[in-house]
């Protein structure tokens, strides 16, 4: 199998599955107990809390760890809703990812006011639109580091900078970033960054929100006082120390990671363009996750393309459902004709991506196109009598 679906999720890597063992057999206590095996636990967690603040440039007081990004974004956009109950908008773009959608739905139907920016045909929100629809007190801004279909990265800065003019505490999701280009919170100026862990080569099920010091927020579960009383819980102890082990790894390995992924990515692109005449890339060409293509193969439906080549594992894209003739939310966020938005593929590439896989995946994806569109213009000229 050639495995092109990394945005999906990751292999968890093998150093993060070795320091996590030990959390699942003979080190398990609660780190909340005083006794050695809890402060053994509590230490592990504190050494991971600092290892995902280094990569993003926080503090280790910063960090809340959540079961993963889904809960992360939750926990900041309700939980700023809460802490400001005299602001009542939020800004946010019409290209969010479910976790961060669903729950502006959410808190619209709790009376809040919700502006979706449009977002433009190259799939990057305007800074200046989302300025223009702050209006006088917002409370929050919303909007998705790098879209996890089409990869297009947003102008987290620019929006951030206009966005504390008026007051407004400013999220992003990075679920999709972290790892793959540098990101540093004081740089992009956010208040509350989603990390989630299984997009970072570290296990299912737990990720993490940053939160910057001076930012008011409140709790969306009631229990104990875990991780600053912001998240109640028994914290899941091998999973956190995973997602350290993650964050360490991939700072390690950031630069030469993102000029080999942008690398293959590009002679990806390059032989298909070779092969499959009428190749369309969605999205803008340079601002853009360094491994993720999102393609059209012309006159074939993406799920029909994958199901053909059954040796390659990639998707048409998270909120396209293989085997749906549905287009793709994503694409018509973009203004992309319906009929072309049916069906693309998502292509991403990850650390065990190679050259030949790539090449060889192209192969079986040109070999593929042709023969469906082969088959289906027999069909058609058939009907046609």
């Amino acid at each position: 199998m050639i495995y092109l679906d990394y945005n999906a999720t990751t292999p968890v890597a093998a150093e993060v599955l070795e320091v996590m063992l030990p959390f699942l057999r003979e080190r398990y206590g609660n780190p909340s107990s005083s006794h050695m095996a809890g402060r053994q636990a509590h230490e592990a967690i504190e050494t991971a809390r600092g290892q995902v603040a280094k990569l993003i440039g926080a503090s280790p007081d910063e960090i809340v760890f959540t079961s993963g990004g889904t809960e992360a974004t939750n926990l900041a956009l309700r939980g700023v809703v809460l802490a400001q109950p005299d602001r009542r908008h939020i800004v946010t773009s019409s290209f969010e990812h479910p976790a961060t959608a669903e729950t502006c739905l959410l808190l619209e139907r709790q009376g809040l006011r919700v502006t979706r920016v449009p977002v433009g045909s190259d799939g990057r929100v305007r800074a200046e639109e989302v300025g223009r629809a702050l209006g006088a007190e917002p409370a929050l801004v919303t909007v998705m580091h790098a879209n996890n279909e089409i990869g297009t990265l947003q102008p987290i800065a620019e929006i951030s900078r206009l966005a504390r003019k008026k007051g407004a505490v400013v999220h992003t999701d990075a679920a999709q970033t972290l790892g793959k280009i540098p990101l540093d919170v004081d740089t992009l100026g956010v208040d509350l960054l989603t990390i989630a862990g299984h997009k970072l080569y570290a296990p299912k099920g737990v990720g993490a929100l940053y939160v910057r010091r001076s930012t008011a927020l409140e709790r969306v579960l009631a229990g104990a006082g875990h991780e600053r009383g912001l998240r109640p819980g028994t914290e899941n102890v091998a999973g956190i120390v995973a997602l350290g082990k993650a964050c360490e790894i991939a700072e390690r390995d950031l630069i030469s990671e993102q000029m080999r992924l942008r690398g293959l990515r590009e002679h990806l692109l390059a032989k298909l363009r070779a092969a499959v005449d009428g190749l369309v890339l969605h999205g803008h060409p340079a601002e853009r996750l360094p491994n993720t293509l999102f393609v059209s193969f012309p006159g074939v439906h993406g799920a029909q393309l994958l199901d053909a080549v059954p040796e390659i594992a990639a998707s048409t894209g998270s909120a396209c459902h293989s085997g749906s003739n549905a287009a793709c939310a994503s694409l018509l966020a973009i203004g992309v004709d319906p009929a072309q938005a049916v069906g693309p593929v998502r292509l991403s590439l990850g650390r065990d991506t190679t050259v030949q896989g790539v090449e060889q995946a192209a192969e079986c994806l040109a070999s593929a196109w042709k023969r469906i569109r082969a088959c289906s213009e027999a069909i058609a000229k058939a009907q046609r009598g």
